[in-house]
């Protein structure tokens, strides 16, 4: 066997597994494992402005495509309390993550030596594991488990911290017999899938809830056949938005109290069934437990045990992975259409069709300054069934799941749980990566794009190109209307008269000049305040990305003041516009309105 550092162990192995995509910010504390990944070669690295920056990137990495598990690295002490936003999102939506940090050697751990942290106490809430490897031998075996927990049961982030000693040491190692540890997934039995479907067949009007772990289990066209045997609806969770694309026959909107559409909910009321696959019944989508559960039956299918009954107790649980489940379910369902026994549920499907073409949000607003809805309409226009949207939270976020279109799993990629400001933008670059040449395209409230505003430089840098759309309305919209019910709307205005400010009357009072900033470091930007701008403010971005290879800002200033749907149960969604009346009122719909 060869002797070799630990840190070309750790290399060797990176290669090996498949994680080859590294995101991070080099120091004195990691540059033992910076200067592995240059002798090999094998592992590219993307420089970031800021470590927090450099987790949300491999997050995004590991989201844009099935297998893929993005790599930060950072150095010791404060980039690893930076990595913790990150740790938190990945892990909050079941995402793998492997974060490496740098430390201070063994002997100087107890001695408060500088930047040393204890980023393995930190890092074990928000991780499947983290641990401090204090013996060089080791390093294979640990960075084995990490691969495999990753992998195994609920998808996850891991934390390795490294003492420089540890990464300086040499043991024997052979790569050429190292082998992956077994990933063991729980799969549903043939005795429990016919228990569900005699539940699911026993009812009136069943839907199907479709989670995130479809999207993980890479089983999205599984769950699609299993609806079109059943002739059922489906309902995506957040998380699972584009396991059905939004224009099939089955696709019943998505529900919940704000990123949800008001015929979803009406068809959720009407039913009397739900099997919910690879879901978590977040709050979000449930609304109080009593309203949700209120009249009807559950079947909860997860692959983590303790998720089932953690919000409520279903009917009947089964702990499976969602691909395993479907193909089983697949299995008796088919066997069970040959025999001509499933019901018909033709009428039920049709219904929640009917309301799709008859509860529609009005997007279709001529205001200047522009209402959001109008921005979110002419992106239908713009990017097609192939565009993937990254976004994390606010009203931009809410209101774009409202009125925005998904065609396909992946193609919506958010922070859903966690929901950390900044995210947009490194998350991106990260899906950038991981999706070379295909159309990606950011949104962001003005707050959430300020938040890690640095990283389009490396954009910039790396020539990783996305559209990047910035609804501004120099306020923190979600906080403020959160604040309606206290009666106060307390510093919460991002507004500003910015002396330096030139340009357009609409810019006025709206602070930072997100132009300036943006072309300041290295991308291309558009602003846009009349609504019949915002199409050929698209095309324009599209060229000026093919052009420079650069992210492309394109911002539409918008009414200060915006309500945007949301409630406290599925049956109490406030609207705070008219619904749409005629198919002029929401001309991008998927089901046109009907008359």
């Amino acid at each position: 066997m060869a002797k070799m550092r630990t840190v070309d162990v750790i290399v060797a192995i990176l290669e090996k597994e498949g994680a080859t995509e590294a995101f991070g910010l080099p120091g004195a504390a990691i540059n033992p494992l910076y200067s592995a990944m240059k002798v090999h070669g094998g592992i590219r690295h993307t420089l970031a402005r800021h470590v927090e920056g450099a987790s949300h990137m491999a997050d995004g990495y590991s989201r844009a495509k099935a297998g893929n598990i993005g790599v930060c690295l950072g150095t010791s002490g404060p980039a690893g309390t930076d990595m913790i936003t990150g740790l938190y999102a990945a892990q909050a939506d079941s995402i793998p993550l492997l974060c490496f940090t740098g430390q201070a050697p063994v002997a100087k751990l107890h001695k408060e030596d500088f930047q040393a942290v204890d980023i393995e106490s930190i890092a074990k809430p928000l991780t499947k594991m983290a641990m401090t490897i204090l013996e060089p031998g080791q390093v294979p075996g640990a960075v084995q488990k990490a691969f495999q927990l990753m992998r195994t049961g609920r998808p996850g982030p891991v934390l390795l911290d490294l003492p420089f000693d540890v990464q300086m040491a040499q043991i024997e190692f052979d790569i050429d017999s190292y082998e992956p540890l077994p990933v063991e997934k729980p799969r549903a039995t043939r005795k429990q899938a016919e228990k569900a479907l005699d539940m699911l067949t026993a009812a009136e009007k069943p839907l199907i809830v479709a989670g995130g772990g479809i999207i993980n289990a890479d089983a999205s066209d599984k769950l699609v056949e299993f609806a079109e045997i059943l002739n059922v609806p489906v309902v995506p969770t957040l998380m699972g938005w584009g396991a059905i694309p939004d224009d099939h026959r089955l696709s019943a909107g998505m529900v919940g109290l704000q990123t949800s559409h008001k015929y979803g909910n009406a068809t959720f009321l009407e039913s009397d069934f739900v099997i919910g696959i690879g879901n978590r019944w977040a709050n979000r989508h449930t609304g109080t437990v009593e309203k949700y559960t209120e009249g009807r039956k559950f079947v909860h299918v997860d692959i983590e045990p303790t998720q089932i009954g953690r919000v409520f107790s279903p009917d009947f649980g089964i702990v499976s992975d969602a691909g395993l489940a479907l193909d089983a379910l697949i299995e008796v369902a088919k066997e069970r259409k040959a025999a001509g026994t499933l019901p018909d549920y033709s009428a039920w499907a049709e219904s929640a069709q009917e309301k799709r073409g008859r509860m529609q949000r009005k997007t279709h607003f001529d205001n200047v300054p522009m209402k959001p809805f109008r921005v979110y309409e002419e992106m239908n226009k713009a990017f097609g069934p192939d565009t993937t949207y990254v976004t994390t939270i606010g009203l931009s976020q809410i209101a774009g799941a409202q009125m925005l279109h998904v065609f396909g799993p992946r193609k919506w990629i958010n922070a859903g749980q966690a929901g950390p400001l900044g995210w947009t933008g490194p998350a991106a670059l990260g899906v950038v990566r991981g999706k070379p040449g295909e159309t990606v395209v950011a949104l962001s409230g003005d707050y959430d794009f300020q938040f890690m505003i640095e990283e389009l430089a490396v954009g910039a840098q790396h020539q990783l190109p996305y559209i990047h759309v910035v609804v501004n309305n120099s306020y923190l919209g979600l906080i403020r209307q959160s604040q309606r019910g206290f009666e106060m709307d307390y510093h919460v205005s991002l507004a500003f008269e910015n002396v330096n400010a030139t340009g357009s009357e609409a810019a006025q009072g709206y602070g930072v000049d997100h132009i300036k900033v943006a072309e300041g470091l290295g991308c291309k930007a558009i602003r846009v305040e009349h609504p019949e701008d915002l199409g050929p403010a698209f095309e324009k971005a599209r060229a000026l990305m093919a052009e420079y290879k650069v992210p492309v800002v394109v911002e539409a200033i918008l009414e200060r003041v915006t309500n945007i749907a949301m409630g406290t149960e599925l049956d109490n969604v406030v609207e705070f516009e008219d619904l749409a009346e005629r198919r002029e009122d929401a001309p991008t719909a998927i089901v046109a309105l009907l008359d």
